[in-house]
């Protein structure tokens, strides 16, 4: 499923600004990490919807 894939890479992205932030207390780094946690949801939120959809068209066709 790409939508996951896409998830996984937006994980991946924001690894090591998670670093930074957690670590070394770069306050840009913790914005970035914010910004890519919105990104995530994101992605979250389309996985979801086109899981949503699969449901709904397996369900018509049985």
């Amino acid at each position: 499923m790409k939508e996951y894939e896409a998830i996984k890479q937006l994980v991946a992205a924001i690894e090591e600004d998670v670093i930074k932030f957690s670590e070394k207390g770069n306050a840009a780094a913790g914005t970035r990490v914010r910004k890519g946690l919105q990104d995530i949801k994101r992605a979250c939120q389309d996985m979801r919807d086109a899981i949503q959809d699969l449901k709904k068209t397996e369900g018509q066709g049985s």
